[in-house]
């Protein structure tokens, strides 16, 4: 079956069997404190930005942006604008 979700202003996400894919609204000024995830992750930069930092440095997030994180990459941001990502999470 077809599942579907309207993304407007807020964090929602989409489930599926191996993935959730979220729409994720980040006010300005969030940290995003030093992490790391289990599983690899796909993120991309709809609207905003911020730096993204990683054991390869700084990586600017700018809207068009798409990043791929494998599992257990450290990482950290922080976002000077309020900034909209969708992230695709595989489980």
């Amino acid at each position: 079956m077809i599942t579907s979700v309207q993304w407007q202003s807020t964090t929602a996400s989409l489930s599926g069997t191996g993935a959730i894919l979220r729409q994720i609204v980040i006010p300005a000024g969030t940290i995003a404190a030093r992490h790391h995830h289990d599983k690899e992750q796909f993120l991309f930069v709809a609207s905003g930005g911020g730096t993204l930092q990683c054991e390869a440095g700084a990586i600017v997030l700018a809207p068009g942006v798409a990043l791929h994180l494998p599992a257990g990459d450290w990482h950290s941001a922080a976002f000077d604008v309020g900034t909209v990502l969708i992230e695709l999470n595989l489980t």
